[in-house]
């Protein structure tokens, strides 16, 4: 309710521009659905709602625009998911039967591709309508085409990376670690 409530008193004056910082933190799953309607709903209005959130995967769904920010500057700006593609090229996730076989067509003209596992393509420079239609005038059977691109926290990773002041190792776990003693 206090989220709700600062809110609520943000809106008394009938505001054109809204800040709302960390607006879902602690929030359930309807608090969280209900702050994002308002959200959505206020600018529909025309209003300019700002929001700041170290919750990426709300800001995917919730924001139009993003501005990231690292060390006091900006390190991008932009709709979301331009913002997502500025750091990660789209990739297309393909099993089939006969891969050596799909790669060979596909390969050429900026398409990369890679595999992790027998009978499973990753291709980059190439969109799935494209590897579709190759692999149907082949004759090739696909059992999955999957468009892939990088999440919004992959992407803020990715692009702060040199703009943070204390970074984590994912693989320290013990206490001394926990402490930084492993820097």
């Amino acid at each position: 309710m206090g989220q709700r409530l600062g809110i609520a008193s943000a809106m008394l004056g009938d505001p054109r521009t809204l800040i709302l910082d960390e607006p879902v933190n602690g929030l359930d799953p309807e608090g969280v659905q209900w702050v994002r309607r308002l959200v959505r709903s206020l600018a529909d209005e025309g209003r300019t709602v700002f929001l700041s959130s170290h919750l990426m995967s709300e800001m995917a769904q919730t924001a139009d625009q993003l501005l990231v920010i690292g060390r006091g500057r900006i390190i991008a700006a932009g709709p979301v998911q331009e913002v997502i593609d500025s750091v990660s090229a789209a990739a297309v996730r393909v099993r089939t039967p006969r891969a050596a076989e799909l790669a060979d067509l596909l390969s050429g003209d900026g398409v990369v591709v890679t595999s992790a596992e027998p009978g499973t393509l990753e291709l980059r420079g190439v969109d799935a309508e494209t590897i579709g239609e190759v692999a149907f005038a082949a004759g090739i059977v696909l059992h999955e085409l999957s468009p892939r691109s990088a999440s919004l926290e992959e992407a803020y990773m990715s692009l702060t990376q040199d703009a943070v002041e204390y970074r984590s190792d994912l693989t320290a776990t013990t206490p001394s670690a926990l402490k930084g003693e492993n820097r």
